[in-house]
């Protein structure tokens, strides 16, 4: 008994670092990626919508990544499935608490249907129970060329843009090692999460799914939340209605991608069935609100907080005497 309890312990201490190193890390690569971006005169609304997306995806990646390699796909699957309803529920909900309203514009309508048409995919993937090979690949080449029209997009305006303060000094030779820094922290946070979660799992008979739904994707929406938490504090809506759609599109299209890639074809368990149904409705929430140009009030960002902790208190069983 008292080794379970040591071990416990120490598993729960390896969550804790994980969450840590994923979240630091990810504030330096993020941060790095932008000076970089912006010593080479790279549009903000590219990085918006790419650097900073991909920069805050990069934790779920390296959990998937962590998880196939451990033969642990459900974590995979629900870091990602979890990750994209705390983005929009927590992340966009604590934005819109916060007064971070955003302007509709193209750009912002056009990411939010490429988050529909990347949902479908993994609708499509849970349904049929197994993420191919092949359809890795197909993923892959969707997301590059969606970035690529992103990008074709940015540099043909005329409009001139400004770029955000950073506590980084606009250096290269700064940026560069806060990014590579920030990369080796998020893949150690990554191992540690990873293995601490897993042997939770396993003492307490708790799912992997469900796992990977709460613990592990609530801890990889870390960056986003950061992210997102600094825009609404500077009123800019725009940013964290941005990168919370390119995240989430990279979190399906990228790291589902990759990770099929990598498994060369990773199973879907049945349970998931439940949750992309939450994912899709939670996503088209959003979306059918920016599209209709609707206003994210501090009322309906309340509530969006309020649905996630009731989704998650379902998922971690504290409702099942109140049911």
């Amino acid at each position: 008994m008292g080794r379970i309890v040591e071990q416990t312990l120490l598993d729960v201490l390896f969550v804790l670092s994980g969450f840590a190193l994923l979240m630091g890390g990810g504030e330096g690569l993020v941060q790095g990626a932008t000076r970089i971006s912006e010593n080479l005169s790279v549009s903000p609304l590219v990085v918006g919508f790419t650097v900073v997306a991909v920069g805050t995806s990069l934790p779920e990646l390296a959990v998937a990544l962590a998880a196939i390699s451990a033969n642990t796909p459900d974590i995979a699957v629900g870091g990602v499935l979890g990750s994209n309803v705390a983005n929009v529920m927590l992340v966009l909900g604590a934005a819109a608490v916060l007064g971070a309203n955003s302007d509709t514009e193209i750009g912002v309508k056009r990411d939010a249907l490429a988050v529909v048409a990347a949902t479908l995919f993994m609708a499509i993937f849970v349904y049929f129970g197994k993420v191919p090979f092949l359809a890795g690949i197909v993923m892959l080449a969707c997301l590059i060329g969606y970035y690529y029209y992103t990008y074709s997009v940015a540099i043909s305006g005329e409009d001139v843009y400004e770029f955000e303060d950073s506590w980084l000094p606009n250096k290269m030779s700064l940026a560069i090692p806060a990014c590579a820094l920030g990369g080796a922290m998020i893949w150690f946070g990554a191992e540690l999460l990873v293995t601490g979660s897993t042997n939770i799992a396993e003492t307490f008979g708790v799912s992997e799914a469900v796992i990977g739904l709460t613990m592990v994707a609530l801890g990889t929406s870390l960056p986003e939340l950061a992210v997102t938490l600094v825009a609404g504090f500077r009123g800019q809506g725009g940013v964290a209605v941005g990168n919370v759609l390119g995240s989430n599109v990279m979190n399906i299209m990228g790291i589902i991608g990759i990770a099929s890639i990598v498994g060369n074809g990773i199973p879907v368990d049945v349970e998931f069935q439940r949750d992309i149904l939450v994912v899709m409705a939670t996503s088209g929430f959003i979306v059918w609100m920016l599209i209709s140009e609707k206003e994210f009030t501090k009322n309906i960002g309340t509530m969006m907080i309020l649905t996630y902790l009731v989704y998650i208190s379902y998922l971690s069983g504290i409702l099942d005497g109140l049911i």
